[in-house]
């Protein structure tokens, strides 16, 4: 499985929404609301055969409310 961190942008007013989706989809291993340029910070584990960014589209970028996302990769935990 990959580690992946995705910072969600949403739009006004909508992060609770976007946030309830995402629970209902069951992706997340946690999902805080954050304060600065991004609104919601997901950790999702990614199952190894898949592509990350197909997975990432797939399953979260279809939700409402979402207007931007920032995608970090990890490699190593320490």
């Amino acid at each position: 499985m990959n580690c992946v961190f995705v910072q969600i942008r949403c739009r006004p007013a909508t992060g609770y929404k976007v946030a309830d989706a995402i629970v209902l989809r069951e992706l997340h291993s946690e999902l805080y609301s954050t304060s600065g340029e991004y609104d919601l910070l997901l950790k999702l584990y990614i199952p190894e055969d898949q592509d990350v960014g197909k997975y990432i589209n797939d399953n979260l970028l279809d939700i409402d409310g979402i207007e931007r996302t920032l995608t970090t990769l990890t490699f190593r935990a320490f």
